[in-house]
């Protein structure tokens, strides 16, 4: 009787347990899946994205879900699920990195011919007011969706200094500090504006053109560390389709996912060197 009594409360236990850290795994996944729908909504909108944020939130939590289950049935292997579980959480903001890079490199790449457009709006006798308007509209996006910011807040009757602040925090190029200080410099010092615009374009775009020429010389190198990146782990795939009896201990035993992880940090810090090597900042 007191052995029944024993397994019973055993079990009321275990039950409960269960019941609370279900309770509780849902909520962490709900919370971190709307804060980082939060924050992917935000930075999409600073990038001029606008997404539903309930559409991000769900679709967030369906690839946490659903991508380790996925690699389960696909690989038979508590380990690949675990790396899809991190890849799933890590996923997003990884996205949005990619996005805010490529959208600066796009910005970096306008700024130089729209400032010659600005200067020679100036020198044909236009105020700033109104180069930065024809610049707008004749300028395609993202730059004329930054400009045009700063349009409408002149016209909203903020100071120009705030606002070229504002869209110096909008517009993460450390070269466009130059255009904030040749705007600044020109109100409060006085001269040719046009020129000082001219000058920074010629500096950007001899810049621009630098980093380009350092891209093609260290393509090569990029692209072997890519290949010798993922050679080791193609050739793990291709060994386990050839002979999965040999190939089953690396994947289902723990000496094997010991040897996975120590390859992977392997992996992983021989990339960075080369990344290290082959990135030349100008």
């Amino acid at each position: 009787m007191n052995m029944v009594v024993l397994l019973a409360a055993v079990f009321v236990g275990f039950a409960i347990f269960v019941a609370v850290a279900i309770k509780l795994g849902r909520r962490a996944v709900t919370t971190r899946s709307k804060r980082v729908a939060n924050e992917i909504e935000a930075s999409l909108a600073e990038a001029f994205v606008f997404a539903n944020r309930q559409r991000v939130a769900f679709l967030s939590l369906v690839a946490i879900v659903l991508l380790p289950l996925l690699a389960y049935q696909l690989f038979d292997s508590v380990l690949f699920a675990g790396i899809a579980l991190v890849v799933a959480l890590m996923a997003p903001g990884r996205v949005l990195t990619i996005m805010r890079k490529r959208r600066t490199a796009q910005l970096e790449r306008q700024l130089p011919d729209v400032l010659l457009m600005m200067a020679g709006a100036l020198r044909a006798g236009a105020s700033f007011a109104v180069a930065l308007e024809s610049v707008v509209s004749e300028s395609p996006a993202p730059i004329s969706q930054e400009l045009e910011l700063l349009v409408r807040e002149l016209r909203l009757g903020i100071d120009l200094d705030i606002a070229m602040q504002n869209i110096e925090k909008r517009i993460p190029v450390p070269d466009f500090l130059m255009v904030t200080a040749a705007v600044t410099i020109s109100r409060e010092v006085g001269g040719n504006l046009a020129e000082a615009l001219e000058s920074v374009a010629r500096t950007l775009g001899a810049k621009l053109q630098m980093e380009g020429k350092i891209r093609a010389l260290t393509s090569q190198g990029r692209m072997q560390g890519i290949v010798m990146t993922l050679l080791p782990v193609g050739l793990m795939f291709v060994l386990d389709f050839m002979e999965p009896d040999a190939m089953a201990p690396l994947f289902h035993e723990r000496i094997g996912w010991m040897t996975l992880g120590v390859i992977g940090v392997m992996e992983f810090l021989g990339y960075k060197a080369i990344s290290k090597i082959t990135n030349i900042d100008v």
